[in-house]
């Protein structure tokens, strides 16, 4: 009977759940990586340090007798995969889309919805003649964003993320739209 005990708790011990969790910091980096690649944002300078060489050292040696006495703990950072051939492709394709967008996006013709998807502000307000250029891209952007969303969940190995990845991103186009351009927030457009 004990042995029957001892073999039970082993077993009971054994056991080990995983939850794996949707990686929201990974996504929100992704996101703003692929949204800056296709908008061709270079990302701001790194401030440089404000001491000088003797304190520098200082501080080094400071840094290294902390660490022989206090070890570091490493927790593995989150990652996300935002590399395919599927996702390289879309986002080739949105990137040479931009350049089309940017001036519709400035004019104010089209603003990013609170689900991170493109629209026609005011249909009346783009002149007759670009007015199907507008549809037309805007439509093309829309299907790309939402394949996007789709290929980095696939390419994750969660398809099941892809409502979460397209809500990171919603929040991501708007966090990274340039002054001027029009989003929606609470249902009414607002400019940035």
């Amino acid at each position: 009977m004990k042995k029957l005990s001892l073999l039970g708790g082993l077993l009971l011990t054994a056991c080990v759940t995983i939850n794996i969790y949707f990686p929201a910091a990974a996504a929100e980096k992704a996101a703003d990586t692929i949204i800056k690649d296709i908008q061709s944002i270079a990302p701001a300078p790194k401030p440089k340090a404000e001491l000088n060489d003797w304190q520098q050292t200082a501080m080094q040696w400071l840094d290294k007798s902390i660490n022989l006495v206090i070890s570091s703990a490493h927790a593995e950072e989150a990652n996300l995969t935002i590399d395919s051939p599927e996702i390289r492709q879309l986002r080739s394709t949105m990137e040479a889309r931009f350049a089309s967008l940017q001036g519709f996006y400035v004019a104010g013709y089209i603003g990013i919805q609170s689900n991170g998807l493109l629209a026609v502000r005011d249909a009346t307000a783009v002149p007759l003649q670009e007015r199907n250029a507008v549809n037309s891209l805007v439509a093309a952007e829309n299907a790309d964003r939402n394949a996007l969303y789709q290929a980095i969940a696939n390419a994750n190995g969660h398809p099941d993320w892809v409502a979460d990845i397209k809500a990171t991103f919603a929040k991501r186009w708007v966090s990274n739209a340039q002054g001027g351009w029009w989003y929606q927030s609470g249902g009414k457009w607002v400019q940035k």
